[in-house]
């Protein structure tokens, strides 16, 4: 368990690809429960020990997840979400070609297929808004890709998925929104790289990163 910082209120983490963010029955080993786990034996904390989720990534996405260790911090960091102070950043493996060093920002409204699991391009569904940008162009095998930092804005079910694959470019290896490539899901190229918020009681600006100099 790589942890980034941990004290009364909080504790930052990096959920790897394959691991859930929170328990859905299947099994299935899930952040949540591991880091309970982890700060009863570290503290050695009788009973059940308190972890509120605030915010989630998907299953095959690895990166950086802020979890509240009171009811105050739940809260506080719930609100931090809803007013968008708690920022996300991705890097993720797209197909084709993408030429914009500079940001790009893409607003498309989202609806979510329940009984597929999946996320479509829909008027009727919720606003949805990314800003991407290029890091880097190359191929693996004969394919183009581009590596690109995505700015996230709104937090919509398979967002990033969702809206690259809406304009040419999904993610390597993705079949669900449209790739023909094949990959491990281990593998998939989406990681939350960078995370920042206000400190639920300090206030003070706290900022995580797993890469430097994107």
């Amino acid at each position: 368990m790589k942890i980034f910082y941990e004290d009364n209120h909080i504790i930052v983490a990096y959920k790897p690809k394959g691991i859930l963010s929170q328990a859905d029955g299947s099994g299935k080993k899930d952040m949540l429960t591991l880091l309970k786990e982890y700060i009863k034996v570290k503290y050695n904390k009788p009973g059940n020990v308190y972890l509120g989720l605030v915010h989630r990534l998907d299953t095959n996405t690895s990166g950086i997840m802020v979890f509240a260790r009171t009811s105050k911090g739940a809260s506080r960091l719930s609100e931090s979400v809803r007013n968008h102070e708690l920022k996300k950043k991705y890097i993720a493996t797209v197909e084709g070609i993408i030429n914009n060093k500079d940001y790009i920002e893409l607003e498309s409204f989202i609806l979510k297929n329940e009984l597929e699991r999946k996320s479509y391009i829909d008027k009727n569904g919720q606003q949805a808004i990314l800003r991407y940008r290029l890091l880097s162009n190359y191929k693996i095998g004969n394919q183009d890709v581009s590596d690109i930092e995505i700015d996230l804005k709104t937090g919509r079910f398979h967002q990033i998925r969702c809206q690259m694959a809406s304009i040419g470019h999904p993610l390597y290896g993705d079949r669900k929104y449209g790739s023909k490539n094949n990959i491990d899901e281990n593998d998939f190229p989406l990681e939350a790289y960078y995370l920042s918020f206000p400190h639920p009681t300090t206030k003070e600006i706290l900022e995580f990163k797993t890469k430097e100099n994107v």
